[in-house]
C-alpha cells in the first residue's frame, strides 16, 4: 500500500506551443517541438501526470517518462527513432 504523496507535480497551463508543469516550486515549459509525444494528446492525457520519484515524471495515458533534467535541457537528450536503422 502506498503512503501519502508528498511530491507535487501539476500542469498549470497548456497553449498551442506547449505546456507548463509546476514541480514543487519550479515551473517548467515543455514545448511541443521538443516533446512531440504531447502535441496531439488530449488535455485530459496531458493533465494526468504522476511523479514516481523526485526528478521523474510519468504520463501513464501516453506512456511517457521524463526526468526534470531532460525537460530543463532537451538538447542533451536528442530524439531517436527506434527500428529505423539504415540498411
Amino acid at each position: 500500500m502506498r503512503g501519502t504523496d508528498t511530491s507535487q507535480v501539476e500542469v498549470t497551463n497548456i497553449s498551442r506551443h506547449g505546456f507548463w508543469i509546476l514541480v514543487d516550486d519550479t515551473e517548467l515549459f515543455l514545448p511541443f517541438d521538443k516533446f512531440p509525444w504531447f502535441k496531439d494528446a488530449t488535455v485530459a492525457r496531458i493533465l494526468h501526470v504522476e511523479r514516481p520519484q523526485p526528478h521523474h515524471m510519468y504520463w501513464p495515458d501516453l506512456d511517457v517518462d521524463l526526468t526534470v533534467d531532460s525537460i530543463e535541457h532537451p538538447d542533451r537528450y536528442p530524439l531517436r527513432a527506434r527500428g529505423h536503422d539504415a540498411v
